[in-house]
């Protein structure tokens, strides 16, 4: 907050006690102006929300002898302007170079391209490039909020791909809820991009859009919400059961939500080798049988649920080694844990309040994991998609298969070293860039053995 203080001893100290009394912790304090009898000073206060913020204001305005110009919001200043840029990677200095980046050097290159249109992933920035696309309507857990109000989250996205791995990606952000205007749209703007990283589009749609998109285009298409979140709980699954002792082949595993993340977890879980897996919407367990469910969810009901297992998450819940959690706040409760098999595994990942707190969960989940930042064990898109990118326009290729996907989860959980490897510490940290190389590295040489690579132009 911007306050103007008149200039008399203790106006700076009445400020900090206001600040302190109202709650509010002062970060910073500095002088923006001095004028004729006040001083203009700048103050950065942590609060918890925009209430305790008015409380603060309140308590300062209160003082005589002080008058707040304004109160602004930090994450608000982070995002003015937007997060991201374009900026040059060659020097244009003389007419020399305008010659060679632009007319009449860059028809060469445009020829070249038009007798063989391989070379466009060689000579553009399609070698580097992702589009991040979305419709806004399935926004970070906000829900339906439109294009617009989805722009920021896309720009955060681009900035995570440029900071971990290198990737020049673009926000999309697309005004049609059309399932058909969304597909050709992206088909129509595909000639620019590397890569289509597909987000927040609602379920069922996004499972289509997906695969349509992987049928018709030559480049890799990726959910994340769908595979990122999929391919990180993998990785977590694999240490995790390292420090309770357990096997894939052995486990029941229980998913709660069964949208978009809960297939794909599903899905990656199997092919890992988890043999009983148990699904559960709002209505209970997904069975063969069940006459209410859509595409997807049809999937799991004839792929999962070996014993028909029927009822809520606290009916199906006993016995089970593993809970993923992909649904919504306070779905379990500390007794629904005792009912588990030994050393549960609790993966309670809803944000941002989780099925079940780590501290209720407390002596009773041998390994838990969230998708917050404030607890240990954080399960984040992060660790996978920069990689997987990374990985996928490194070798050219053409898709990301299963086999891929596989290898990102294996490198992620490698990256935990077995000496350190704890009920604490199953994934990574977040900021270790480490771990996109060690994606990159793994999924580029699986695209080579799975042959969906191009052939590369000297």
């Amino acid at each position: 907050m911007r306050v103007v203080l008149r200039d008399e001893p203790g106006m700076l100290g009445r400020v900090a006690t206001a600040i302190g009394d109202a709650g509010g912790d002062i970060a910073a304090l500095d002088i923006a102006e001095v004028r004729q009898s006040q001083i203009v000073r700048d103050v950065t206060v942590y609060a918890a929300d925009e209430g305790h913020v008015r409380r603060i204001r309140h308590a300062v305005e209160a003082i005589e002898g002080i008058e707040v110009e304004y109160v602004r919001d930090r994450t608000f200043l982070l995002h003015e302007g937007g997060k991201i840029g374009v900026h040059s990677k060659i020097p244009l200095q003389n007419r020399d170079d305008l010659s060679m980046a632009y007319t009449p050097g860059v028809a060469r290159i445009c020829r070249a391209i038009a007798e063989d249109p391989a070379e466009v992933h060689r000579l553009t920035i399609k070698k580097n490039t992702v589009a991040v696309v979305t419709d806004g309507t399935a926004i970070l857990g906000l829900g339906d909020l439109g294009p617009e109000a989805a722009l920021p989250v896309m720009e955060g996205k681009a900035l995570l791909f440029k900071e971990f791995a290198g990737v020049d990606a673009f926000p999309i952000c697309l005004n049609t809820t059309s399932t058909e205007e969304l597909i050709e749209t992206v088909q129509r703007i595909a000639p620019v991009f590397g890569g289509i990283n597909l987000e927040d589009i609602s379920a069922p749609r996004c499972f289509e859009v997906e695969d349509r998109l992987k049928e018709l285009l030559d480049i890799p298409v990726f959910h994340d919400d769908q595979h990122g979140t999929a391919v990180v709980v993998l990785a977590a699954l694999r240490n995790a059961l390292k420090v309770v002792g357990k096997k894939m082949e052995d486990l029941k595993v229980v998913i709660a939500g069964v949208g978009a993340a809960g297939v794909a977890i599903t899905k990656i879980l199997m092919e890992g080798g988890v043999q009983n897996v148990i699904g559960v919407d709002s209505k209970g367990a997904i069975f063969q049988g069940r006459t209410d469910l859509n595409a997807a969810k049809q999937w799991m009901a004839e792929n999962t649920n070996p014993e028909m297992r029927k009822g809520a998450i606290h009916e199906v819940l006993p016995g089970a080694d593993v809970f993923v959690g992909v649904s919504g706040p306070n779905v379990l409760i500390r007794d629904d844990l005792r009912a588990m098999a030994d050393d549960p595994i609790v993966f309670a990942l809803a944000n941002p309040d989780p099925e079940i707190t780590p501290e209720a969960a407390e002596g009773m989940a041998a390994v838990m994991a969230t998708g917050r930042s404030d607890y240990p064990n954080q399960i984040n898109n992060v660790l996978c998609f920069p990689g997987i990118f990374r990985g996928a326009l490194d070798a050219n290729a053409t898709s990301i298969t299963e086999n891929m996907k596989l290898a990102a989860a294996e490198a992620i959980a490698n990256s935990v070293p077995e000496d350190e490897l704890s009920a604490g510490y199953i994934v990574p940290s977040v900021f270790n860039k480490h771990v996109a190389d060690m994606v990159a590295t793994a999924v580029a040489e699986q695209a080579r053995l799975d042959g969906v690579v191009r052939p590369t132009h000297s």
